[in-house]
C-alpha cells in the first residue's frame, strides 16, 4: 500500500482534505517536481505564473496552492513569506473575501447535498443509517449499501452522510481500496448527472476526492457520466487535475490533463499576464521557456505551400506560437525596468558550490544548451547587448552553442556583422578558444539527425572545420591551461570514436560487398543461360527479335555492371587509410554510391527475373507471369524499407552537412523569424 493509500485509509475525507491546505515539506516537494516534471511543466508553468502575483494589502490571502507549487519550480525563487492558513474546528480551507474595490470574481455557490438526516431530530435514523452507509462506503462494501439503498436509493443519494456534507459517493470516492471501483460504478448508476456534482463543505467534489486518492478507475466513471467535473473548484479553487498535482498522482495527472484539451497550460499563463501586468518576479517563467525549444516550434507548411510562398511571396502567414506570445508578454513587463534588475532576472537564482556563488540556471544560456533558437533571437532582438553576456566560466552564447554543438545559434554569428571577429576571439576562465571548445566531446544533447559513429564523427570534424575558418589564424596553434592545442585536443578526446567509425565503416562495407558479390555472380551466369536457349544452327538467343527478351537483357547487363560497382566502392573503403579527413567526404560519398548501386543492382535484378516469365509463359500462362512479377517486388520494397534510414542518413549527410553553416535565411533582424 502506497503512502497516500495509506493517508487515505486511516483518515476520513475532511480530514484528507486539511492535506490540501497544508504546504508540503521540502523535499516531499522537491520529489514531486522531479517524478513529474515531463507530465507536470506545462501545467506548473501556468501555476507558477499565477503564483508570482504578489497580494495586495487591502486582501487577504488565498490559501492557494500556488507558492508550494514556485517552491517545487525553483526552490531558491524569492517569494513573500507563505500566509498562515485559518481554519475552521472542521479543518476546512476558509474561501478568502475579497474587498469591495477589488475586482475578482466573487467564487460561485458551493452545492451542498441535503442535510435533513443531519438534523437534530433524526438523530436515530442518522444513526440507524448513514453510519452504516458510511462504513459501506469507505470499505466498498455494495451488498449491505444496497440494502440501504433499495428503498429511498434516489433520496439517500443526495444526502449528506457526515456531519462535513459528504454523500456516499464522496467518501467511496476517497477510498483506494479495490471493492470501491465496482461500488462506485453501481452507486452512479442510482445518481443522475447533476446529483456528481454535488460538493461538501470544502467545496470539493467525489472527483476532487478521487484526484486526491489517485484511482483512476473511479475517476474514469465518474467523469465519463459527467465531463463538468473537471471544470468544478473547491473552496480553495484547486481543481481536480491541480489537487492530483499536489498528490504525486502522475497516473492521475495524465488522465486529467488528457481528458481536459481545454486546459492549454500557455492560454493560461497568457491570461494571467494579461490580468496583472505588475507580476514583478519571471524567473521561472523564462527558465522553463528556454528548456522548452519544441513549445516555439510550429508545424512547417505542406511542400507544395512553401514552393508557393518561395516563388510567389504569397501563402498562409506564419503563425506566432504561444510561447513566443508568452515570452513577449514575459518581456514587456520587465524592459523597462533598471538594467541591474533586467540582469538579476537573466541570471536567476544563485546556486552556493564549493563556496562559490555560481549562476547555472542563467536562461540566456540554457536556451543556447537546449538549442532553443527563437527564444535567443527575440530576446537578442529586444536586448542586443546579451551577445555579450558571459556565463560564469566566461563563456558566451556562441560559445556555448559550440559546446553543445546548436548549429543554429552558432549560425547567428553571420549576422552581427564585424563583432563576431571580437566574440570568437574571446577565452573561457581555462584558456580555452572556441576552437578547444570544439575539442572537447559532447557527452549529452547529442544532435538527434545524425545517427551511426562514422556520421557523428563526421558532423565533429565539420564543426571543427567550420569553427577553425572563424577564428584568428594564430588561435589554431594556441594552448589552453591544460597546455593542449585545439588540434591535440580534439585528437585526444574523439581517438575512442575514430576507432568506432572505422570499425562501423568497415563492418558495413564487408557486409554489402558480399552481397554485391552475389548478385554480380547471379547475373553474370545468367547472361549465358538465357531463356529459351540458342539456335543451333546459327548460336544466336531463339528469341533474340522479341521486346521482352532485349528488356531482359537490357536488365541484367545494368545489373552486373551495377553490382560491379558496388564492389567496387565497398573494396574502396575497405582499403581506406582511415585519416580524419577521410570521414568528411571521401568515406561517406563511397559509401553512399555504394549502396546506391546495390539498390539499383537488387531492383533491376528482380525486374529481369520477372520478365523472363514473360519471355517464356507469355502465349499459354500470362497469369503465372503477372503473379510472379508482383511477387518479385517484394524484395525490394523489404530492402527499400530496411535499409531506408541508412539510405537517408548517408545522403543528408553527405549533401545535407554542406548547408549546415552559413544559412542562406537571415533569422535575427527580421520581422517573424523563420527558424
Amino acid at each position: 500500500m502506497g503512502e497516500s493509500d495509506a493517508m487515505i485509509q486511516q483518515h476520513p475525507p475532511h480530514e484528507l482534505e486539511s492535506e490540501l491546505a497544508q504546504p508540503p515539506d521540502p523535499e516531499l516537494a522537491q520529489e514531486l517536481a522531479s517524478t513529474l516534471a515531463q507530465v507536470l511543466e506545462p501545467v506548473l508553468l501556468a501555476q507558477e505564473l499565477e503564483s508570482s502575483k504578489a497580494p495586495s494589502s487591502s486582501q487577504a490571502p488565498e490559501p492557494t496552492l500556488e507558492p508550494v507549487l514556485a517552491q517545487e519550480l525553483e526552490s531558491t525563487l524569492e517569494q513573500a513569506p507563505e500566509p498562515a492558513l485559518t481554519q475552521e474546528p472542521e479543518m476546512v480551507p476558509v474561501v478568502p473575501q475579497a474587498p469591495e474595490t477589488a475586482q475578482a470574481p466573487e467564487p460561485a455557490q458551493i452545492n451542498l447535498p441535503c442535510q435533513d438526516l443531519l438534523n437534530d431530530g433524526r438523530r436515530r435514523e442518522f444513526v440507524d443509517t448513514c453510519v452504516p452507509l458510511y462504513e459501506a462506503s469507505i470499505t466498498g462494501d455494495w451488498k449491505t449499501a444496497n440494502e440501504i439503498l433499495q428503498n429511498r436509493r434516489y433520496q439517500l443519494v443526495r444526502y449528506s452522510i457526515t456531519e462535513h456534507c459528504d454523500t456516499a459517493l464522496h467518501v467511496a470516492a476517497s477510498a483506494s481500496n479495490t471493492e470501491s471501483t465496482k461500488f462506485v460504478e453501481n452507486l452512479v448508476k442510482m445518481m443522475r448527472m447533476e446529483d456528481l456534482q454535488l460538493q461538501n463543505k470544502g467545496g470539493n467534489t467525489p472527483l476532487c476526492l478521487a484526484a486526491a486518492a489517485g484511482n483512476v478507475d473511479i475517476a474514469t466513471i465518474m467523469v465519463d457520466m459527467n465531463q463538468e467535473l473537471l471544470k468544478i473548484p473547491n473552496c480553495s479553487r484547486q481543481t481536480p487535475l491541480y489537487i492530483a498535482v499536489l498528490f504525486r498522482n502522475k497516473a492521475m495527472v495524465n488522465y486529467l490533463y488528457d481528458k481536459s484539451p481545454e486546459m492549454d497550460a500557455l492560454n493560461t499563463a497568457l491570461k494571467i499576464f494579461g490580468r496583472h501586468p505588475d507580476i514583478p518576479k519571471r524567473e521561472n517563467a523564462l527558465g522553463l521557456l528556454a528548456k522548452k525549444p519544441c513549445a516555439f516550434n510550429e508545424i512547417k507548411p505542406h511542400i507544395v505551400w512553401r514552393i508557393v510562398i518561395t516563388c510567389n511571396k504569397v501563402g498562409p502567414v506564419a503563425k506566432e506560437s504561444k510561447a513566443m506570445q508568452l515570452l513577449k508578454e514575459i518581456w514587456a513587463s520587465i524592459e523597462e525596468k533598471p538594467k541591474s534588475e533586467i540582469d538579476g532576472i537573466l541570471r536567476g537564482p544563485p546556486t552556493v558550490k564549493d563556496r562559490k556563488r555560481t549562476y547555472p540556471s542563467r536562461v540566456l544560456f540554457v536556451a543556447a544548451e537546449f538549442g532553443n533558437t527563437e527564444f535567443v533571437v527575440e530576446l537578442i532582438r529586444k536586448y542586443p547587448d546579451l551577445i555579450w553576456k558571459q556565463n560564469d566560466d566566461g563563456q558566451s552564447i556562441f560559445h556555448i552553442a559550440v559546446s553543445h554543438r546548436r548549429e543554429s545559434i552558432y549560425n547567428l554569428l553571420y549576422e552581427i556583422g564585424s563583432t563576431k571577429a571580437f566574440i570568437t576571439c574571446l577565452k573561457d576562465r581555462k584558456g580555452n578558444n572556441m576552437l578547444h571548445l570544439v575539442g572537447k566531446k559532447v557527452e549529452k544533447n547529442q544532435p538527434p539527425d545524425v545517427s551511426g559513429v562514422a556520421f557523428q564523427l563526421q558532423r565533429e570534424l565539420l564543426w571543427y572545420k567550420e569553427v577553425e575558418s572563424m577564428i584568428p589564424p594564430h588561435y589554431k596553434d594556441q594552448k589552453n591551461d591544460d597546455d593542449q592545442t585545439p588540434h591535440e585536443l580534439f585528437t585526444k578526446t574523439h581517438k575512442d570514436l575514430v576507432s568506432e567509425a572505422e570499425k562501423w565503416m568497415k563492418g558495413t562495407a564487408s557486409k554489402c560487398m558480399v552481397v554485391a558479390a552475389l548478385i554480380a555472380t547471379i547475373v553474370f551466369g545468367v547472361a549465358f543461360t538465357i531463356p529459351g536457349g540458342y539456335n543451333e544452327n546459327n548460336g544466336f538467343p531463339l528469341f533474340l527479335h522479341e521486346g521482352p527478351f532485349i528488356v531482359f537483357v537490357v536488365l541484367d547487363a545494368i545489373s552486373l555492371i551495377s553490382s560491379a560497382t558496388s564492389i567496387l566502392m565497398f573494396l574502396s573503403i575497405l582499403t581506406s587509410r582511415y585519416a580524419q579527413k577521410d570521414f568528411i567526404e571521401s568515406l561517406p560519398k563511397k559509401l553512399m554510391v555504394g549502396l546506391a548501386t546495390l539498390f539499383f543492382s537488387i531492383m533491376t535484378m528482380m525486374i529481369a527475373f520477372s520478365v523472363s516469365f514473360f519471355v517464356l509463359y507469355r502465349h499459354r500462362f500470362i497469369p503465372i507471369a503477372i503473379v510472379i512479377s508482383v511477387l518479385s517486388l517484394i524484395p525490394i520494397i523489404a530492402y527499400a524499407k530496411l535499409q531506408y534510414p541508412l539510405l537517408v542518413d548517408v545522403f543528408r549527410s553527405t549533401f545535407g552537412s554542406r548547408y549546415l553553416f552559413k544559412p542562406k535565411e537571415r533569422i535575427l533582424y527580421y520581422q517573424n523569424p523563420r527558424v
